[in-house]
């Protein structure tokens, strides 16, 4: 039997799966990466069992500086009235939220970058992908946009103290993220440290943390991957 295959959608050249291709390869899926900045998107998801949108310093919107958006918010469509397992991270989970009639808003609020602290809804109890974990945890951020209206009907999933909608689902098997649980600390580093300067932040201070937590969030993120492996086996068997 062939592994599951995912259609990962790399939305900047500075963004990627990460650690979540080694993780999501040891669970038996098959990551298809299409660097949507330089090579066209599918016009189906024929022969993939789940979706994965990446991040990337766009709105959802942003057809003039990133001209794939419109094939991308369509193939999130196709997976959500396909019931198709859908992962959208960061700018991915803001495509997400606009397609299913969400809001998301430019510069909204104030900035988050590093480690930072995520507190589960209670409705996250009974998650597939949430349920079970932690009440707080951290994870990467790095996000100045935000959504600022979850679509109608979605599940609120957890939040942070600058930014409430940080995970959400729609529907059975579709979920936004607004933090990064595939980029592992050591990636803080590599930072633009002026832009973190200007946005209020201290580099080093962002470094430290992120190192102090990982032993402790990693196996967290790496537990909630696989619960997206199963997901997406589970749809394609």
């Amino acid at each position: 039997m062939s592994a599951p295959r995912v259609l990962v959608v790399e939305n900047s050249a500075t963004s990627g799966l990460r650690r979540f291709e080694t993780w999501w390869r040891d669970e038996g899926l098959e990551p298809r990466i299409i660097r949507a900045h330089r090579e066209a998107l599918p016009d189906r998801l024929d022969g993939y069992h789940g979706l994965v949108l990446l991040g990337g310093g766009l709105m959802p919107t942003d057809d003039d500086a990133a001209p794939w958006l419109p094939a991308e918010r369509d193939l999130a469509t196709a997976a959500l009235d396909l019931g198709t397992p859908l992962l959208g991270i960061c700018l991915g989970g803001q495509v997400l939220a606009t397609v299913a009639g969400g809001a998301v808003r430019e510069s909204h609020g104030l900035p988050e970058a590093g480690s930072t602290t995520l507190t589960l809804e209670p409705t996250a109890l009974d998650d597939p992908l949430f349920g079970g974990l932690p009440r707080t945890v951290n994870a990467i951020e790095h996000h100045k946009d935000a959504i600022t209206a979850l679509p109608p009907g979605a599940v609120w999933l957890a939040r942070s103290e600058r930014c409430p909608y940080q995970a959400f689902r729609v529907g059975h098997s579709a979920w936004g993220l607004q933090f990064h649980p595939e980029v592992p600390a050591e990636r803080v580093a590599r930072w633009d440290r002026q832009s973190l300067i200007d946005d209020g932040f201290d580099p080093e201070a962002l470094i430290r943390r992120a190192e102090r937590d990982e032993p402790t969030s990693a196996p967290i993120w790496r537990r909630f991957a696989g619960r997206f492996a199963a997901v997406v086996a589970g749809a394609g068997a």
